[in-house]
């Protein structure tokens, strides 16, 4: 089977200070997830797209392995592709050194941008403007790895995205041991294979995702379990069927093992504190599950 993965932009990136590498990709194709992005923590991310050749993901990972340039890892890949002038490919090292190609034969518009720590490429877009307002989005963008690439995805899409439309988004950000248990790599593996407005649904499903798995809590966002707490605790607690007492204003066992009960079955068991607070994002989650029209 070809496909040309057609309409695409994209966009690789590394954060210095933590050391993710990561990539954000939307297309007008279904599931681009499962063809362009490619990352290994403490190797480098690659984005390969345009009738994508998604060999260039494992064997550019190995030339950075290897410790060769990212310049050189697509100069090697471009020569022995006899399709080359097809491709569009986009890769950031472990050292935050980003390198872009796009093929002469890539439908217009197509090219890249370059900054620092980042590259974006598209083909069939709009206009440059698309890439310039990634690459902007992402270098003025506050926050993590994560949240600056779905920044620089949006950004993109305001700016005119894809020419034919919208139909899939992904995000892929790695991290030593930071995938589920520690087992792997892959800390944010999240797709939206087929949607209307898939780079907003990517992020509600990456909100999703990071109130439920990820530790990259803002520690200011904490709730004392104080008396009003704990009795809209023990009410919403009562609505849902995990508690039948009195809305006592105590944190005491009965109300501690319903509230476990209640993240463990919404596998929130991993946010749940032992000091007496909350987190605001389990919080307004409870309160969500409620009242679904707080949310």
């Amino acid at each position: 089977m070809r496909s040309s993965v057609p309409s695409t932009f994209s966009i690789v990136g590394f954060d210095p200070k933590t050391k993710d590498l990561g990539v954000a990709v939307e297309s007008r194709f279904v599931a681009v997830g499962a063809v362009v992005p490619f990352a290994e923590a403490g190797v480098g991310a690659v984005a390969t797209q345009s009738y994508a050749n998604t060999t260039f993901g494992p064997k550019a990972l190995g030339m950075m392995k290897q410790r060769v340039a990212p310049k050189d890892v697509l100069q090697r890949l471009v020569k022995a592709d006899k399709e080359a002038a097809r491709r569009q490919v986009g890769i950031v090292d472990a050292r935050g050194r980003p390198a872009s190609y796009t093929g002469k034969e890539c439908f217009p518009w197509a090219g890249h941008l370059v900054g620092q720590h980042y590259a974006c490429q598209g083909n069939l877009l709009a206009g440059a403007d698309v890439v310039k307002g990634m690459g902007q989005a992402f270098e003025r963008t506050q926050g993590d790895l994560p949240v600056r690439l779905l920044a620089a995805l949006s950004a993109g899409q305001r700016a005119g995205g894809d020419k034919r439309g919208q139909q899939s988004a992904a995000l892929l950000v790695v991290r030593g041991r930071g995938g589920y248990g520690g087992f792997n790599d892959r800390w944010i593996d999240v797709r939206v294979d087929d949607h209307p407005a898939p780079i907003e649904e990517l992020v509600r499903v990456f909100n999703v995702y990071d109130v439920t798995l990820l530790d990259r809590e803002d520690p200011k966002d904490v709730l004392p379990l104080n008396a009003d707490v704990v009795r809209e605790l023990q009410a919403g607690l009562t609505a849902l069927g995990f508690y039948r007492g009195a809305a006592s204003g105590k944190f005491d066992p009965k109300t501690k093992a319903a509230f476990e009960a209640w993240a463990s079955v919404n596998n929130f068991e991993n946010k749940v504190r032992s000091d007496g607070k909350v987190w605001g994002s389990v919080f307004r989650a409870f309160r969500a599950a409620v009242s679904p029209s707080r949310s």
